[in-house]
């Protein structure tokens, strides 16, 4: 459930202009998850979560550039062991399979680190599509996930 919720909250900063853990907690609730405050406040600290100041000159919740481990963030590293059931390419297409709900907060991890491979992600409510520069981006990017699943 914790994964799940972190999941969640990652995928309303990255929709939602979020100004405080009030806001936040209401929006998970709207979304079906039960928790408290101090349940938010830890998930914020996990998550390392930052406030950063918007264009409007009002502040929100974003994620924090995560320090990178080999390719993927240890953010990314999280939501992959935890949700990815299946994963393929075909040319330069990675489709990624996730339990129900992970899909989108996948493909906010994998477009926040800013790969100069990765094109772009389409996401649905169980399966992402990574749209990479060229097959042999699309064949590394599986590699790297085949070692991060083992």
């Amino acid at each position: 459930m914790k994964t799940q919720r972190q999941a969640k909250i990652m995928e309303i900063i990255a929709s939602q202009n979020i100004e405080t853990q009030e806001q936040l907690l209401e929006a998970l609730q709207r979304n079906g998850y039960q928790s408290t405050q101090a349940t938010i406040s830890r998930d914020i600290k996990e998550l390392r979560i930052v406030k950063e100041l918007t264009p409007m000159g009002s502040y929100r919740y974003t994620a924090a550039a995560a320090e990178k481990t080999g390719t993927f963030s240890s953010r990314l590293n999280t939501i992959f062991r935890e949700c990815v059931t299946h994963y393929d390419y075909a040319q330069n297409l990675v489709v990624i399979k996730t339990m129900p709900g992970l899909a989108n907060a996948a493909g906010a991890a994998i477009d926040a680190m800013n790969m100069s491979v990765i094109l772009g992600t389409l996401a649905g409510d169980d399966t992402l599509f990574v749209v990479m520069r060229d097959t042999s981006a699309a064949s590394a990017f599986c590699a790297e996930i085949k070692k991060l699943l083992e």
